[in-house]
């Protein structure tokens, strides 16, 4: 077994664990990517992907209006491991 590899997963509070292994909203964002680039075959750039693919990821985001349950105790536990990280997203 990777206990090794596991083990530092149980570091973090219960809360914080349930959103990292929590797939669904990182599936549903990447099915919206791809949805946005499936007919595509090819783009002149590599500029241009990421600025479509930008693009989209700013419309999905706009959709999401459900908050995460207990996100206020969660903000704070990542505020307190991620100190310098998740500062500016407060």
């Amino acid at each position: 077994m990777n206990w090794d590899i596991l083990s530092p997963f149980f570091k973090y509070p219960e809360e914080i664990r349930t959103i990292m292994y929590t797939t669904n909203i990182i599936e549903g964002f990447h099915r919206q990517l791809r949805k946005i680039t499936q007919d595509k075959n090819m783009f002149p750039s590599d500029q241009a992907l990421e600025k479509i693919l930008y693009l989209a990821s700013q419309n999905v985001t706009k959709k999401w209006t459900q908050r995460y349950k207990n996100w206020d105790i969660i903000l704070n536990q990542l505020t307190i491991f991620f100190e310098n990280r998740v500062e500016q997203y407060i």
